[in-house]
């Protein structure tokens, strides 16, 4: 008998913390996997989590485990594999600690990850911007820091943990080169410049907001707490509605924290910036994590059609002659 509760202390305590220097983010990610793991044991054997033994989270085990959360929790591909990586890495520890359990371990290191559809990028054109940028109502509090908090977001690119962890300290408006300083993705310390009308806005609401240089930059209204991920999402997702009586295309989209960082990227490629100019401003780890942003591009992939096309020949998109033809061709 080789009980999991040793060996899943181990991992987290010694492992991650000292051997790997896993960062707070993907600590909390492997946690809600076995958290999950762990009560769908005890769901289908009745075993105590602080009881279950290695041999009872087998590769059948682990596959049933991972079809429960697409088919039941709804999870994606991408975070049913998330979780998959998570129990590998726990399985490549206890291969140490358990080389009984070899020929076990070996099967659950050896299930594959599920390849899924590569959807297209979301971001939002100009006019939906304006109009979200506008939705906060400067008069309150909670405004002028929600619009700030989506300005910063379209500008800067920052994911939505870096904006949270922002402290006051983090933030130079100097004239010459003003910037934004945060701890991106993989523990990588990452400096951002911000243009004009972020810093004006910044400066602003520093000096409307007075703290110490270790207080966060957006907290909870009359408190010094930093406003949670899901706050922010909420409260993006509350502004994206109120937009939609000036924009009626924000309807069609699902305005998220990542989605701003997505339009950031996409604005940036539009002004004929780089993909690695692009991929080292949004903290990518590769120039493979930036390749989404230019399948996404209609206009790049267009302005790329034009410089092929055969001399003399009118650029742009074919447009039918007549709306009847139009409709005979579209059936």
């Amino acid at each position: 008998m080789s009980a999991l509760a040793p060996t899943l202390q181990s991992f987290f305590a010694s492992y991650l913390s000292t051997q790997r220097g896993a960062s707070r983010h993907t600590v909390s990610a492997y946690r809600d996997t076995f958290r999950l793991l762990l009560g769908y044991v005890q769901e289908r054997t009745g075993v105590r989590p602080s009881e279950v033994d290695l041999a009872m989270v087998d590769a059948e085990f682990v596959c049933e485990f991972l079809t429960m959360l697409e088919e039941q929790r709804g999870n994606s591909t991408r975070t049913r594999n998330a979780r998959l990586a998570a129990i590998h890495s726990l399985f490549s520890h206890a291969a140490l600690r358990h080389p009984e359990h070899a020929e076990l371990i070996a099967r659950v290191l050896a299930i594959p990850f599920k390849r899924g559809q590569q959807t297209v990028v979301s971001y939002l054109d100009d006019s939906e911007v304006d109009a979200l940028l506008a939705a906060p109502d400067p008069s309150t509090w909670s405004g002028r820091r929600d619009h700030l908090l989506l300005l910063v977001m379209v500008t800067t690119g920052l994911r939505v943990s870096e904006v949270t962890s922002l402290a006051r300290a983090d933030v130079s408006t100097d004239r010459r080169f003003a910037t934004i300083s945060c701890m991106g993705k993989g523990r990588k310390q990452r400096v951002t410049p911000i243009n004009r009308p972020t810093t004006a806005a910044l400066k602003a609401w520093l000096a409307e907001n007075r703290g110490d240089p270790d207080d966060r930059l957006f907290t909870a209204r009359g408190t010094n707490r930093p406003l949670s991920s899901d706050a922010v999402a909420q409260r993006i997702c509350l502004h994206a509605r109120a937009a939609t009586a000036v924009c009626p295309s924000l309807a069609t989209k699902n305005v998220t924290p990542h989605v701003l960082r997505h339009t950031c990227a996409m604005r940036m490629l539009a002004a004929g910036v780089g993909m690695a100019a692009v991929s080292l401003f949004l903290g990518h780890e590769s120039l493979a994590s930036t390749r989404p942003y230019v399948h996404a591009d209609l206009e790049l992939k267009q302005r790329a059609l034009d410089r092929t096309a055969p001399p003399k020949t009118k650029p742009g998109r074919y447009r039918p002659p007549d709306e009847l033809i139009a409709f005979l061709e579209a059936l």
